[in-house]
């Protein structure tokens, strides 16, 4: 019988990539060799996936990029990986920051799946004067970010900031990034502002109720602000987050990588 140590990453593996197990791991796979992972990571593979001694499993870990690993040694607390190979690098991130004001539990977790889903590099939880949720679990919002990463073959992760209030966040603004705002009273056209709009950038999306006027007139009061329109449908928060990043990311971002 072979050792599993002894695998290659041989062509039955690299046709398989669509069933073999992928997962993030909090860990440096950089140096190769040998690893363990830990208890979460090995509970899902030995007690829900039923992996054993022998087979493939893939790992990132929003360093290095993307490994193919065999399991040596399962256990449910700690299960000993060989890494064979790094089968890509840590994708290239446009410099984009998405800073949006909490919502609902559900609705924020959808907002921070599509923010990973879509390449955004930061995360900002902004608290404005209609914001209905005081408390966020930031610890729920990146779980829901690497579960996106993982079912969508992501190798880079959202950075997570903690919450900022909209002054502090306009007061310590940098002059070089520009503030994509959508604002729900009309601006320029998205997608033509953004021909002419590189990173660094960040797009600002306000809480259900919308900015207060007095909010509003201070992120217009910023050199930085880039004011735009969305269209003329009254979208959701969450909506209008998805919308606004997608569009960057084609016309601003990932295109500029294609």
């Amino acid at each position: 019988m072979s050792d599993p140590a002894d695998l290659s990453t041989a062509s039955p593996f690299k046709t398989g990539l669509s069933t073999t197990p992928r997962l993030f791991v909090d860990l440096d796979l950089s140096g190769g060799g040998m690893i363990t992972l830990p208890p979460p990571a090995s509970h899902y593979l030995t007690g829900v996936m039923r992996r054993a001694a022998g087979d493939s499993i893939r790992l990132f870990d929003d360093r290095s990029g993307e490994w193919h690993g065999v399991i040596i040694e399962p256990h449910r607390k700690a299960t000993t990986v060989r890494l064979v190979e790094r089968l890509s690098p840590r994708e290239t991130v446009s410099d984009l920051w998405l800073c949006s004001a909490p919502l609902k539990r559900g609705r924020i977790d959808w907002v921070a799946e599509k923010a990973c889903e879509l390449g955004v590099a930061r995360f900002v939880p902004v608290l404005t004067a209609r914001t209905i949720v005081d408390k966020l679990n930031l610890d729920r919002l990146r779980a829901h970010m690497v579960e996106a990463a993982e079912q969508c073959g992501r190798t880079a992760l959202p950075v997570v900031a903690e919450p900022t209030t909209l002054a502090a966040l306009l007061s310590g603004w940098e002059p070089g990034r520009a503030l994509i705002f959508a604002d729900e009273t009309g601006g320029a056209p998205l997608a033509a502002t953004l021909a002419q709009t590189r990173a660094p950038a960040a797009i600002l999306i306000g809480p259900e109720g919308g900015f207060t006027p007095d909010e509003r007139a201070a992120i217009r009061a910023l050199s930085a602000t880039v004011p735009v329109s969305l269209g003329p449908r009254i979208l959701r928060a969450d909506t209008a987050a998805a919308v606004a990043v997608g569009v960057w990311q084609a016309v601003a971002g990932d295109a500029l990588f294609c």
